[in-house]
């Protein structure tokens, strides 16, 4: 056991004590939680690296580093930490995402030798819901997505991503990567969409989910069909799906200019807890 405050890179056998963080604050931690209870800690299952700040010989906070750098449970020390170590290493994430206080703090730290960001998302209210919508009735036609329908599915997520991102998820792998990632959700029964004549019109993904929360993503109306309260509907359909099978608490995060939205979710009864800050490259 280190006996002074440190940061190293974690490693297989620090499992318990690297989820004993993460199980502190479930929601929060719900999208690399997920990964690391599937994946574990070794860098090449998980996708990067989850670096660990002890202080006085105990794991108290943590850093996903991947294609996301991801400050968890991170003391003003720990980001300090965090970021000397990312300036030592250099830029190989996208993004900087996480909870906003730590997250600013570390793009604060890092952003003289990164910079400059591409989009800087400085408060994205982070939304939690524990039970079904008692003011919106769920959209009947909001269902799985099939495997059968990836066809159908794929051009509404890629859509959605180019509009939310401002880059489109098929420009780097020709979209293999994002492919691979959509045919997973689908896969595991976390795609929910409603289809008309052949088309999307609401779409919706579980991306994260622990035993304790999981995360709604990619939440789309077709253009030509906003205005019709249908993303309210549709989210009331997927927020009951979600605490059914998968989760006792459902998360998500919104751009705080987003008032459409951030009035949709409230009103489907999902409530602000706390706020995500996104950092794009």
């Amino acid at each position: 056991m280190l006996t002074q405050n440190s940061t190293r890179v974690l490693e297989p056998a620090d499992l318990g004590a690297a989820l004993a963080v993460l199980d502190s604050a479930p929601v929060e931690n719900a999208f690399v939680t997920a990964r690391v209870q599937v994946a574990g800690l070794d860098p090449w299952r998980l996708g990067g690296e989850m670096w660990g700040w002890y202080a006085d010989g105990r794991l108290r906070s943590l850093c996903y580093s991947g294609a996301n750098l991801v400050p968890l449970c991170a003391t003003p020390e720990a980001v300090r930490a965090f970021a000397e170590r990312a300036r030592r290493v250099g830029r190989r994430c996208s993004s900087i995402v996480g909870p906003a206080g730590p997250t600013a703090q570390l793009w604060e730290l890092l952003e003289p030798g990164w910079g400059p960001a591409r989009d800087i998302r400085a408060h994205q209210p982070l939304m939690v819901a524990d039970a079904p919508s008692v003011t919106v009735a769920p959209d009947p036609l909001v269902r799985r997505v099939r495997k059968d329908e990836m066809e159908v599915l794929m051009p509404a997520c890629v859509a959605m991503f180019t509009e939310e991102v401002g880059v489109s998820p098929m420009a780097n792998d020709g979209g293999l990567l994002y492919q691979a990632r959509v045919a997973e959700l689908v896969g595991s029964g976390r795609a929910f969409a409603r289809i008309e004549d052949g088309k999307v019109v609401f779409k919706a993904e579980i991306g994260a989910a622990t035993r304790q929360a999981c995360q709604i993503q990619g939440v789309w109306v077709a253009p030509e069909h906003r205005g019709r309260g249908l993303s309210e509907t549709g989210m009331a359909a997927v927020l009951q799906y979600a605490l059914a099978d998968v989760a006792p608490l459902v998360s998500l995060y919104v751009n705080d200019y987003n008032t459409p939205a951030r009035a949709a979710y409230r009103r489907v009864g999902f409530d602000e807890v706390g706020a995500f800050m996104s950092v794009l490259f």
